[in-house]
């Protein structure tokens, strides 16, 4: 059942099968603070002493990308990039699923929300939102765009969520993995989420969509990356997984914030997705990330943290309940941003990596085939504590650094990503937040004012007078010095006690970017370049 644009919210939930009882029980595009409201008459969530609601997401504290579909038809067959991320479902499963949700639905209240993707008008997209749950209107409210009165009176609906955390699939007759799902159907123009209240899936499953429409459709670049401009209108990305310094090192007080997350690089240069930030709150400070700390106020969301004892006050090192503790909000809850959420294409590109094997140099130069290797590696490490099983660092590839969110096959986006590089002339950087002085458990992190000196270094051209030599396992060009931070550390073998350590552990990490790139060049698709292959060093 394809949605229509020109049916009133009433009308569009009496055809998807809303009875008239549920009707009743019905709020459409309610205010932050009747949704706060109305989360605490329910006794959902509770106040923060700034005034931000906190709630908790219950057994899923993060995205379960195991358990994400696309509904495999005539649109999807021959385009989706099918594989253990990419999984298909039928479009019988799919109903299935989608008459479970709107029973459960008929036997709740709901929320209704429309909303935009995409600040650049010519790629905007209409979303609607239903949910069982009032603080997941509100999450929806910080993080897509928010139409105007006028905008609601000719708004277009293009695409439908569908969302029921307490309904629960049956894997025996739902062709589900386990009882929560998220499934992405591109015929009908829907997403359905049940079995997981993690807010993360929302916004994931819209951005999965974009990722497959805009580089089909209209040649546009889908990327997971952050994005801000500098006062002369440069612009800068910021590419990284989760937890490796994308929000942090995007927000910056010296330049204008365009996204923290998820962007596109069209013909006019970069855009937003969101209208938001979902922003990581494990060990946040008010001294190191002073926008991030201010903007946790009334209407902020907050997701799974404990407060001090006896307290409303937020123990930002407590992770007893998850280490991906996060806190959603509007993006002018902060004060530094670019008004348009656009830019121009950028002058600088960052991939970020959270290298806790303590051998990657806090900041090195790529050449153009080592930027896209990096971008098909998609490196960064667990640490030990992060997950259950992790007892010592891990190595996580993932391509074009979001492989969960991209449907089509990673060489598409790497090669549209390399000709924008050579056409822009953009300057590639590789940053490593990690580890230095010894791997995690013996080093120390990279000073967060050690990485913002490097990377404003390469923002200003201070660079550009400064001696650069490769590093001997893995061939970046590393300067020699920068102001600001100290020589020794710019070579990470010079801070390791134990030097031969230091290369036992570099000759390991090398060895795992090699057999990564190995297994993704071996598993191209016959019909791809041979590019991915020939960067394999």
């Amino acid at each position: 059942m394809q949605a229509e644009s020109h049916l009133s919210p009433p009308a569009y939930l009496k055809k998807l099968g809303i009875s008239r009882s549920g009707l009743k029980r019905f709020h459409y595009q309610q205010s932050p603070s009747v949704l706060i409201e109305q989360t605490l008459e329910r006794s959902e969530g509770v106040l923060n002493d700034g005034g931000a609601l906190a709630i908790q997401t219950g057994k899923f504290t993060g995205r379960s990308p195991q358990d994400r579909f696309i509904v495999q038809d005539a649109t999807t067959t021959d385009t989706i990039d099918w594989n253990s991320i990419n999984q298909p479902i039928s479009p019988q499963h799919f109903r299935l699923l989608r008459e479970k949700i709107i029973r459960r639905l008929n036997e709740s209240e709901m929320w209704m929300r429309d909303c935009y993707a995409c600040t650049d008008p010519a790629y905007r997209m209409g979303i609607r939102v239903v949910t069982e749950l009032p603080w997941a209107s509100l999450f929806c409210y910080n993080m897509f765009l928010r139409p105007s009165l006028k905008d609601l009176e000719n708004f277009r609906l293009e695409w439908t969520i569908l969302h029921a955390p307490s309904c629960l699939a049956d894997p025996r007759t739902d062709g589900t993995r386990q009882e929560n799902f998220t499934v992405i159907n591109f015929e009908e123009k829907q997403i359905l989420i049940g079995g997981s209240a993690y807010t993360g899936e929302i916004k994931k499953g819209i951005f999965s969509v974009l990722n497959y429409l805009l580089p089909l459709q209209h040649g546009v670049l889908g990327m997971h990356c952050a994005a801000n401009v500098g006062k002369n209108g440069d612009t800068a990305l910021f590419f990284g997984l989760s937890g490796t310094g994308k929000t942090t090192l995007s927000t910056d007080p010296s330049r204008d914030l365009i996204g923290d997350d998820e962007h596109g690089w069209g013909a006019k240069g970069i855009f937003n997705f969101e209208g938001g930030c979902y922003a990581k709150c494990i060990n946040l400070r008010r001294e190191s990330e002073p926008e991030i700390f201010q903007a946790i106020r009334h209407g902020a969301l907050l997701e799974n943290v404990r407060f001090h004892k006896g307290t409303s006050k937020i123990d930002f090192s407590d992770r007893s309940i998850t280490e991906n503790t996060r806190v959603s909000y509007p993006i002018h809850y902060l004060e530094h941003t670019a008004g348009s959420a656009c830019g121009v294409s950028p002058r600088n590109i960052f991939f970020l990596t959270c290298d806790a094997y303590g051998v990657l140099p806090p900041l090195s130069k790529l050449t153009h085939d080592q930027a896209m290797y990096q971008f098909l590696s998609g490196y960064t490490a667990k640490v030990a504590g992060t997950e259950a099983g992790v007892t010592e660092p891990r190595a996580v590839f993932s391509a074009c650094y979001g492989a969960p969110f991209l449907p089509l096959h990673p060489n598409l986006y790497a090669d549209m990503l390399g000709k924008r590089i050579r056409s822009a002339r953009v300057n590639c950087w590789l940053i490593n937040t990690g580890w230095t002085g010894g791997a995690f458990g013996e080093g120390t992190r990279i000073g967060l004012s050690y990485t913002r000196a490097l990377v404003n270094a390469a923002l200003s051209g201070k660079f550009e007078t400064i001696p650069f030599s490769p590093d001997p396992v893995f061939g970046m060009a590393v300067p020699s010095s920068c102001p600001g931070v100290p020589d020794a550390i710019l070579q990470p073998r010079q801070t390791w006690r134990d030097p031969e350590d230091y290369d036992r552990h570099a000759a390991l990490l090398s060895e795992m970017f090699r057999d990564n790139f190995s297994s993704f060049a071996r598993t191209q698709r016959k019909t791809d370049k041979p590019a991915a292959a020939s960067l394999i060093p």
